[in-house]
């Protein structure tokens, strides 16, 4: 089976020689080549369609697992709570069960920030300055020249 890699080297080739064929023959060779392409080209399309079509699946299991994932990390620290709750209200700190051992203990110290804006600079760390690519790309698509960027058109393939 020839590749669509092939049948444009092949058509490649064919426009290579063009001077070297007669009219007919040239024509003949070339639709018949051109045929092919359009051919592997539209199965090469339905492959992609497919195979996006499946990413468009797993991207749904995805979230819908996510989604289940979540669910469940948040029944874990509800009933964590719950049960520390309860131990705590009849005053018990530890428990020795025949699977686990349960027990509430101290964290490490944490920091609350109550106010911000009373805390001392020294605290602060410089955050390197982030480019703002959306207001560069307006400023010169408006026609500005800012030096170190420029608009770029690429090319992509679409298939509809």
């Amino acid at each position: 089976m020839t590749t669509l890699y092939d049948l444009t080297n092949d058509y490649q080739q064919v426009l290579e020689l063009a001077e070297q064929l007669d009219e007919g023959t040239l024509k003949d060779t070339l639709e018949s080549i051109d045929e092919a392409i359009e051919d592997k080209a539209e199965n090469t399309a339905k492959v992609i369609k497919e195979l996006e079509g499946q990413v468009d699946v797993l991207a749904k299991e995805i979230q819908r697992l996510n989604e289940r994932k979540t669910t469940l990390n948040n029944n874990v620290t509800r009933l964590k709570l719950y049960l520390q709750d309860e131990m705590e209200k009849v005053g018990k700190t530890k428990i020795k069960g025949d699977l686990f051992n349960i027990g509430i203990q101290n964290n490490p110290v944490a920091i609350y920030v109550t106010d911000e804006e009373k805390l001392p600079k020294v605290f602060f760390e410089e955050q390197k300055p982030k480019l703002n690519k959306t207001l560069l790309k307006n400023e010169l698509k408006s026609g500005s020249v800012v030096e170190g960027a420029e608009l770029r058109q690429g090319r992509s393939l679409r298939i509809r």
